[in-house]
């Protein structure tokens, strides 16, 4: 019986470490962006040129839909890869003045800027046209 436990308790030693070692690879996204920090949001507004703010959770499946689409229309049209994207997470700011300042209802909120300007911003909206028309508003 004895035998028996050690054999069991290596297997589990081995699966473990083994488990352990694997590493889990996300699928390369064309989204390229800058975590929001008060400094960067400042630089993008001072720059003149328009960027995109994505307010995000990393759970949110609104937000990965968004991430997806996005990164289909920088393959369709590589101009939209040259817009400056800041990524706010909703988790750490969703109580934050630029939420409350910009009047953010949710996360999954995509907002196009120039400047202090808001040139437009969809809600939760997941669709390609709608989405291209946003970002067509930057370029």
């Amino acid at each position: 019986m004895r035998a028996i436990s050690r054999f069991f308790t290596a297997i589990a030693a081995a699966a473990v470490v083994a488990i352990g070692s694997l590493a889990i690879v996300a699928p390369a996204s064309a989204l390229t962006a800058t975590d929001y920090t008060p400094a960067a949001l400042a630089e993008a507004k001072a720059s003149g040129k328009p960027f995109l703010i994505d307010f995000f959770a990393t759970w949110c499946t609104t937000c990965k839909a968004q991430e997806r689409v996005i990164d289909a229309l920088i393959e369709e049209n590589p101009a939209y890869g040259e817009i400056p994207i800041i990524r706010v997470d909703w988790d750490e700011h969703e109580r934050g003045d630029l939420v409350r300042n910009m009047g953010i209802p949710r996360r999954s909120t995509l907002v196009i800027m120039a400047g202090e300007t808001e040139l437009g911003r969809i809600v939760a909206g997941t669709g390609h046209d709608e989405i291209a028309e946003l970002l067509d508003l930057a370029l």
